[in-house]
């Protein structure tokens, strides 16, 4: 690999003495890293179950080295949604922001979704997260993480910082920042990301980690934690704006950073965090964590909402595949989608959407989804119900129809009315666990048949499988995969087709 010679004169100045074990580091091969999801499975079980050898990762509790040559996506166990395949550094920013169940959590710039599914997870089902991306197709990609992990108390949006601030006002606890940045840091890993240095520096970066970065402190709650990361060394990206936005809002602080075997401080002497591959085994990542003084607080409550009582709920497709992000916040070129009113409620008017007691009515009137929901050990919670154009969702706790946002998903998406029939979501079928269904099917890994249901194809019951007629929950040992319908002596596959084993 060549290295742009404007930026390896940079790097001897900040580096002194260590700027030689740095550079030879770019002649090893990059870590692999496998990140568990703890919604599914604890430590333990993983290490027992687990088809390679892998080595914890120290900075954060669910991460693990995985085995050279290994092809984690590859495994049925990916498709379960048990880890997410992630480089071993980038784990570091949400390990580091702590999210804790029933907290209101923002990941600002979140695609392609592996900061948000560790989230998202560490919610255990409890609070909100919103996980945000300017762009709608990298936000599919983000949607399709969070399907795949079983996160369904998100709130999935395609946004500018600044229109989130107009309506978010001091109301989160927890904020992540990932910021697009120059990624000199990932230059090992990614060689083409070195054509566009050349092209675009850490200059062209600064002013806009500095706009979503003001734009994130309007959003923090008095008391409320944000973390600032980056996957580039530039003092500009890292340290400068960290300090930038220290003089610019006197009521945040910056709180220190545990320091990990390996790990570095800040340049200035800063309590933040840097990694270096040459001294972790990782990619370069930076991190600093902010807290807003709780005597700091300038307005309570909400900024913005609509005057008329309702918000723009968008009806998304399920998720698909997608890139990473590394580079510039895109400005969107496409606009959002009018909803029309449709359905009835009881009192015969016409909407937009239905919920709670409204959307219970209309689907028992409408359809076979309280047969279906029978089936569940746990009904699903009727308060937070809404059905739009045919599909039902069940809505974050916290959710509020005021919220004038382009979305993606609002809470769990658990499927859709299709002529007078209920049809359960991917998204749902992920959300489940073993037993929470009546009728499942459970395969070992080694089964030829997981990844022929994977790829979309029929299966055959084996002897002792025979289930009733109705919607099965197909699952590799314990974990879900998604659905089928028993036919009698077999299986016809309900597997969501953008999902597919390629």
């Amino acid at each position: 690999m060549r290295l742009p010679e404007d930026f390896l004169q940079r790097m001897r100045g900040l580096l002194g003495e260590e700027y030689d074990p740095w550079l030879e580091s770019y002649g090893q091969a990059p870590a692999t890293g496998i990140r568990i999801n703890p919604a599914k499975l604890d430590r333990e079980e993983w290490e027992r179950i687990c088809p390679w050898k892998v080595k914890r990762v120290p900075w954060n509790e669910n991460g693990y080295y995985g085995e050279q040559g290994s092809r984690p996506a590859k495994d049925v166990y990916y498709y379960g949604g048990l880890y997410y395949v992630q480089e071993p550094s980038a784990m570091a920013p949400a390990a580091i922001l702590k999210a804790e169940p029933g907290q209101r959590v923002l990941d600002l710039c979140a695609a392609p979704g592996g900061k948000s599914t560790e989230l998202g997870a560490r919610l255990s089902g409890k609070g909100l997260l919103v996980a945000n991306d300017i762009s709608a197709s990298r936000a599919k990609a983000l949607l399709k993480n969070l399907e795949m992990a079983g996160i369904g108390n998100v709130c999935v949006t395609a946004e500018e910082p600044e229109t989130l601030a107009k309506v978010f006002g001091e109301y989160f606890d927890k904020i992540l920042v990932d910021a697009p940045c120059s990624g000199e840091g990932m230059f090992r890993k990614e060689p083409e990301l070195v054509k566009s240095w050349t092209e675009r520096g850490p200059e062209c970066y600064v002013p806009l980690q500095r706009e979503i970065l003001r734009q994130a402190v309007r959003m923090l709650k008095p008391g409320g934690e944000l973390v600032y990361s980056t996957c580039t060394f530039s003092v500009e990206e890292n340290e400068g704006t960290v300090d930038w936005i220290l003089e610019q809002e006197p009521k945040l602080e910056l709180v220190p950073v545990q320091l990990w075997n390996g790990a570095s401080g800040g340049t200035d002497g800063k309590p933040v965090i840097r990694l270096f591959p040459h001294k972790v085994w990782g990619e370069g990542h930076f991190a600093a964590l902010l807290r807003k003084r709780a005597d700091g607080r300038r307005k309570a409550g909400m900024e913005g909402g609509g005057e008329d009582g309702t918000g723009r709920i968008g009806v998304p497709q399920e998720g698909e595949t997608g890139a990473g992000r590394i580079g510039a916040l895109e400005k969107r070129k496409d606009g959002g989608k009018k909803t029309r009113n449709w359905g009835e409620g009881p009192d015969g008017r016409k909407r937009q959407w239905l919920t709670g007691r409204e959307a219970v009515f209309w689907l028992e009137r409408e359809s076979d989804f309280s047969e279906w929901e029978k089936l569940l050990s746990e009904p699903l919670d009727r308060e937070r119900m809404m059905v739009q154009e045919g599909q039902v969702y069940v809505l974050p706790e916290v959710f509020d129809r005021n919220w004038h946002l382009r979305f993606l998903r609002t809470g769990l998406f658990v499927g859709s009315i299709k002529r007078g029939r209920f049809e359960p979501s991917q998204a749902m079928a992920m959300t489940l666990h073993e037993g929470a269904f009546a009728r499942t099917l459970s395969m070992k890994r080694e089964d030829d048949r997981v990844i022929r249901y994977l790829k979309g194809e029929s299966l055959v019951f084996k002897e002792h499988e025979q289930l009733p007629k109705g919607w099965v929950l197909v699952c590799v040992d314990r974990f879900p995969l998604g659905w089928a319908k028993s036919g009698g002596n077999g299986l016809k596959n309900k597997y969501y087709p953008g999902w597919r084993w390629q």
